[in-house]
């Protein structure tokens, strides 16, 4: 019996989590009527897998989807207890399920085809992509790929870190939570000998919550660990574990590095995601990125244009990452006190605009002047001697 030759497409969205999803919903926002779209992916996401937080303001295609928002966040140091008021931003979360329903809801209207298999070969001749499956046999031809699957970054970094955390949902059967403001980072938790540790409150109601334990460091922890890490920081929020249900638990692992990735390996293949830089080297936050990432596409190929988007962060902003994972990495400079720094002597509006990458260079220089002068100085030293042998060994 002859086989049918591979279908032919247009675009090919390879991955259905968060970047590929939010591209779907995007592509559905706009004109991209007669795009012949397939999404490619062994998994049909749906339900609560995972939760984003990110800020910004209120309004947007976002809104109908989120679980809770605030205007006020905590953050709580050494020095005591900061309530910052982000107005005219909004710090938000969004469960994972509405994303995938919305996702679901646009390859429907798009009329795209769905192909439930894992990817193994992308191969660009520089005019189509053969997406070809694990076993080596072509799936589809593409005009474009947008892969959105973990991928390691071009060479190693100079220094690689982790953002890495248990989250619980817990529900009590009275008023325990502050639903009116969220727990940004909460610095009383042990601090460990190499990295910093803090926790995160994301409160639905006053008797629903997400309670977090989040580490910035180079080693992960087991199941012990994160579940010791979360019981401390329960009794420091004063909440009676005994009385309380742990309705879900949450786990994830984000790089932090100065490693480069490759947005763009091949003419008519695109990375989004962590894959195609949109994990902010010094905090491990994504979401923000891959939001913009996703509309930067779909207007791309709504006006006709290649579905290329702009780096995610400026250039200046990845060097100054790569400074202050330096500086955390060596000890000069204590995770608290950066973070405590940073807020201290910073509008929060200014903080969270440089987290998101949305800064100019004016508050970028406000920033590192917040910052500690003789250890980031010391780092800015290391870096630049690091990027020397860097080129000296590859030249």
């Amino acid at each position: 019996m002859k086989s049918s030759p591979p279908r032919e497409v247009d675009l090919a969205v390879v991955g259905g989590g968060g970047a590929g999803s939010l591209v779907l919903a995007a592509l559905d926002r706009y004109d991209v009527a007669g795009l012949r779209i397939a999404v490619v992916d062994p998994v049909r996401k749906r339900g609560q897998d995972r939760t984003w937080a990110f800020w910004g303001p209120p309004g947007g295609d976002l809104d109908p989807m989120l679980s809770a928002s605030w205007s006020r966040v905590e953050v709580t140091t050494g020095a005591g207890r900061r309530v910052l008021d982000l107005a005219p931003l909004r710090y938000a979360m969004l469960r994972s399920a509405p994303v995938y329903e919305r996702a679901a809801e646009a390859a429907r209207r798009l009329g795209a085809t769905r192909v439930d298999a894992s990817v193994g070969a992308l191969d660009d001749d520089g005019t189509t992509v053969a997406v070809r499956d694990t076993d080596g046999r072509v799936l589809l031809r593409a005009g474009w790929v947008l892969d959105s699957r973990p991928r390691p970054p071009r060479r190693p970094g100079r220094t690689t870190w982790w953002q890495h955390f248990r989250g619980w949902w817990l529900e009590s059967p009275v008023p325990v939570f502050d639903p009116a403001r969220a727990v940004l980072m909460d610095f009383r938790t042990p601090q460990p000998a190499r990295g910093v540790s803090f926790g995160y409150v994301l409160p639905v109601s006053d008797r629903y919550a997400l309670v977090e334990y989040t580490e910035f460091s180079p080693a992960l922890l087991g199941d012990d660990g994160y579940d010791a890490g979360l019981r401390g920081y329960a009794g420091l929020l004063g909440l009676d574990l005994a009385a309380l249900t742990v309705r879900e638990v949450e786990d994830g692992v984000i790089p932090m590095t100065d490693a480069p990735f490759d947005g763009r390996p091949s003419p008519r293949v695109v990375r989004l995601g962590t894959a195609g830089g949109a994990t902010r080297p010094s905090t491990g936050f994504t979401f923000s990125a891959m939001h913009r990432q996703a509309d930067q596409v779909a207007r791309a190929l709504a006006a006709g244009r290649p579905p290329v988007p702009r780096p995610a962060y400026p250039g200046r902003h990845r060097w100054m990452d790569a400074v202050a994972l330096r500086a955390l990495d060596s000890g000069t400079v204590g995770g608290p006190e950066f973070f405590e720094r940073l807020f201290d002597r910073n509008p929060a509006q200014r903080v969270l605009r440089f987290l998101d990458g949305a800064t100019g260079p004016a508050e970028d220089l406000a920033v590192m002047r917040s910052s500690p002068l003789l250890p980031m100085t010391s780092a800015v030293v290391g870096d630049a001697a690091g990027r020397l042998r860097a080129r000296l060994s590859r030249g």
